[in-house]
């Protein structure tokens, strides 16, 4: 019987699966990449955004009241 890898979780996300994802549209996120409030990564012409930098930003967003 073979054993079953558990599935690895995404450590970057590209622009549009990282809008797809938060909510966020694709202006937002390069917005936020060019004031530094989420990192993101270039591989060739794609931009890779990380997605632990994405969740901190959204979790330290303010809450509703």
């Amino acid at each position: 019987m073979m054993k079953k890898e558990p599935a690895m979780t995404a450590i970057s996300l590209t622009i549009k699966n990282a809008s797809e994802a938060s909510g966020l549209g694709p202006t937002k996120l390069y917005e936020l990449i060019k004031a530094r409030k989420i990192d993101a990564r270039k591989e060739g012409r794609r931009t890779l955004i990380l997605a632990d930098s994405l969740r901190r930003h959204i979790e330290n967003l303010p809450a509703v009241s």
